[in-house]
């Protein structure tokens, strides 16, 4: 994977992160259709502007005055233009409803939940992440650990600053997932670019998401809400392996 495919982000960046799910692919599909009407928009507002500057200015529309009291007159006079306010009133009203339908069906998509292979808890703490895989439990109860970010000092070579773990979440790939957050102190925020996850992590409340991961990789990500002192120190990675690994990674940990 080359660097500027990165599932991680990189200096200056300013594109999205590759997608790794469908609904991170239907984002970056809705804001590319969003870029081309706001591109055309952006044309017209420029060339409107244009216009007017050079036909209505004084060179082109000279001042007279008449009468006692000095009032101003120009040559031509301007009128109201019918077609052109229900030209600008009836197209910005389609494209409404054009970018809608899309938004909307991505909207729906994100808060779909299908029936779920698999679900983990994701809990924020002041300030690291715990994770409980509630569908893998033995005599010992369900797999649960705590995810703290590796120190700078402690960095192998090749590792990311502030971004690397030392317990990193696994899960597998095409299996349709439920993830569970929540808080225990303060608000934090569970988020991923590349999985297309941006979801509060509450005090008193479970919120709830869905994943499907479409290929193997490793995706960072961090807390998303300013949480303290301690908020820049809460990454989070994935780590998506085939479902054959992920159960003989399962087996070794519970």
């Amino acid at each position: 994977m080359g660097f500027y495919l990165s599932d991680s982000s990189y200096p200056w960046q300013i594109w999205f992160h590759e997608s790794a799910t469908p609904i991170m692919e239907g984002i970056v599909n809705l804001h590319h259709d969003l870029m081309f009407f706001i591109t055309f928009i952006l044309f017209f507002v420029f060339v409107a502007m244009g216009r007017v500057l050079y036909w209505f200015n004084i060179d082109n529309n000279p001042l007279t005055t008449q009468g006692a009291k000095n009032l101003i007159f120009r040559n031509e006079p301007i009128t109201h233009g019918t077609t052109i306010e229900v030209v600008w009133t009836v197209i910005p009203a389609l494209i409404l409803v054009v970018v809608a339908l899309p938004s909307f069906a991505l909207l729906y998509s994100i808060d779909e939940v299908i029936d779920p292979s698999l679900t983990i808890k994701c809990v924020g703490h002041q300030w690291y992440w715990s994770y409980e895989y509630s569908d893998s439990a033995n005599e010992n109860g369900s797999l649960n650990f705590d995810s703290y970010m590796i120190p700078e000092d402690e960095l192998e070579l090749g590792e990311l600053r502030l971004l690397e773990v030392d317990n990193r979440v696994v899960l597998p790939t095409g299996t349709h997932i439920r993830v569970l957050i929540t808080a225990l102190d303060v608000l934090h925020s569970w988020a991923v670019p590349s999985l297309g996850i941006k979801v509060d992590s509450c005090p008193g409340r479970l919120n709830e998401t869905s994943l499907f991961i479409l290929r193997e990789g490793v995706f960072y990500g961090q807390c998303s809400e300013i949480c303290g002192v301690g908020h820049a120190n809460m990454p989070i990675v994935v780590e998506a392996v085939k479902v054959q690994s992920y159960i003989d990674w399962l087996i070794e940990k519970i």
